[in-house]
């Protein structure tokens, strides 16, 4: 077996590759469209959620050519939620991932534009790897109940100090959803059965949440510069975060808490999880 830091590299080379050929090209009518997609959909970033899904694939017995398809679907959800993110009207952001955001670029009618034109892109490469039963998945953890949803209480909670609960569940649908689902169509794909798929989503939730709290430590103990984003705006906004609320130590011993339940989940899939546990281990050390 390859070490971690090669495969990781590998399938992030494969995602970046396949988002090359799948996505339009900049000089594609509407030229400043595909422009503006693809000037933050290549602004860099880990294409963590490809990967967790290749991951997930791989763990199961899948295809991960097959699977190439939707990781590529659940970047392109990604990328639209973080340009929309990004707007003035939300969390008026200059800088993501150490360039300029969207509509600092293409201005916000076009940023808005090119996060509306990533979500069809997304089902469109999505049925590429399957059929209905993935379009479901994508459909629900980027819909109203879940990514959108957190962002709804995420916004609704900007004026208030919230509990740890209501945290939790803004990001139980703005994080740990979409990542959920990175890894519930992963198994879909690789046909796996129901015993690995529970393993995976329960998995894919503690993950989720873990690497919210680790993002919220990150954010008051890091730089803008190793984070690529402007650090410590949400201590300057009184925004109410993990590290806020529990303290920066709690938060620490809340992400090694998430991160073993994680590990707990997949214990039943024995050695060929071995990826996903050390996907686990790396985003809990991650510090950036």
């Amino acid at each position: 077996m390859t070490d971690f830091a090669t495969w990781i590299a590998t399938q992030k080379d494969r995602t970046e590759a396949a988002l090359g050929r799948l996505l339009p090209r900049s000089d594609e009518a509407p030229a400043t469209l595909h422009a503006a997609i693809r000037h933050s959909m290549f602004a860099g970033g880990k294409r963590l959620r490809p990967i967790l899904l290749l991951a997930a694939c791989e763990a199961c017995g899948g295809d991960t050519e097959k699977a190439l398809p939707a990781a590529c679907a659940v970047e392109c959800i990604h990328t639209y939620s973080l340009i929309h993110d990004d707007l003035p009207c939300m969390d008026d952001d200059d800088f993501r991932r150490g360039h300029p955001t969207c509509h600092k670029v293409y201005g916000e009618a076009i940023a808005v534009l090119a996060g509306d034109a990533l979500q069809p892109l997304a089902f469109e490469l999505l049925l590429q790897s399957g059929g209905a039963e993935l379009v479901k998945e994508l459909a629900v953890a980027a819909g109203s109940k879940f990514l959108i949803a957190g962002q709804v209480l995420d916004l609704e909670g900007e004026e208030r100090q919230i509990s740890f609960d209501e945290l939790r569940t803004i990001h139980e649908g703005k994080t740990a959803a979409l990542l959920t689902c990175c890894f519930r169509l992963g198994g879909l794909i690789a046909d796996a059965s129901p015993q690995s798929m529970e393993a995976l989503t329960t998995f894919g939730y503690n993950l989720g949440l873990a690497f919210q709290v680790i993002d919220d430590i990150l954010d008051c103990t890091q730089s803008s510069e190793k984070l690529g984003k402007t650090a410590g705006k949400d201590a300057a906004s009184g925004k109410s975060t993990y590290v806020s609320i529990l303290s920066l130590e709690k938060a620490r011993d809340e992400a090694a808490r998430l991160t073993n339940e994680a590990h707990a989940a997949i214990a039943p899939l024995g050695q060929s999880a071995s990826r996903l546990r050390e996907i686990a281990d790396h985003l809990l050390a991650r510090d950036y």
